[in-house]
């Protein structure tokens, strides 16, 4: 059987021999047998593992990468199929949602406020019935970043303004295409700020981003499927 020295691994995939001890201490590729001096023996199945395990990291990022490695040592490929088809799904559900977004952002015009007296400070009660808004959404809105209400310093209370309930109403519209939270943020802001090609800049930002993954997660699979071939998981 031929073996490799690690340092045969780690000039290949470019990184240090202790960036192979760490991966084979994580337990995401097979120990490997000892030389008599105490050497890693490694073979062709553990330099399959570390090329996918390289390749996988930026499509999937580690922790799904390194389950999906554990999956293949127990021989269990369904697991790890599914897995991975999970991780596609949900990239594809963010390249509708962000599709969707520079679709609306082509036709969106600033919602209006409702036809009724707007008070200069609302309670989030108030400003929950006047937007149609959950109150447990305003919070959660402003923890996420979306909106930064004053607060009544006597007794800390949520103050909300005409600006905040603008932004309410527009987070409402945008919240069921913009699935990312930082994106999300930047885009308000720049609508808020009459600066539609900004948002729509943005959120084509996303969008590159998205198809990078995408092909950066086919680099991984191509690995991965060498990687099952080598052991035999699936037929050549």
């Amino acid at each position: 059987m031929d073996y490799y020295k690690p340092v045969e691994i780690a000039r290949e995939l470019q990184i240090s021999t202790s960036a192979l001890r760490h991966y084979e201490s994580w337990g995401v590729v097979p120990a490997p047998e000892r030389a008599a001096n105490g050497y890693r023996l490694y073979t062709r199945i553990h330099l399959a593992y570390f090329r996918c395990l390289r390749a996988m990291f930026p499509g999937f990022g580690v922790k799904v990468t390194c389950e999906v490695l554990r999956f293949i040592q127990k021989r269990d490929i369904d697991a790890a199929f599914w897995l991975v088809n999970k991780e596609q799904a949900i990239l594809h559900h963010e390249k509708a949602a962000a599709d969707q977004t520079l679709a609306m952002l082509d036709t969106l015009e600033l919602p209006p406020l409702p036809n009724r007296r707007l008070k200069q400070r609302m309670t989030i009660g108030e400003i929950a019935a006047f937007t149609g808004s959950a109150p447990s959404a305003i919070r959660h809105w402003e923890k996420e970043g979306l909106i930064a209400p004053e607060r009544d310093p006597e007794n800390g209370y949520r103050l909300f303004s005409p600006v905040d309930a603008r932004k309410i109403l527009l987070i409402r519209t945008l919240r069921g295409t913009v699935y990312f939270l930082k994106s999300m943020k930047e885009i308000v802001q720049a609508v808020e700020n009459q600066s539609i090609d900004k948002a729509k800049k943005i959120t084509e930002q996303a969008i590159f981003s998205i198809n990078e993954r995408n092909r950066q997660q086919y680099l991984g699979l191509h690995q991965l499927i060498e990687l099952c071939k080598e052991l035999k998981l699936v037929t050549k």
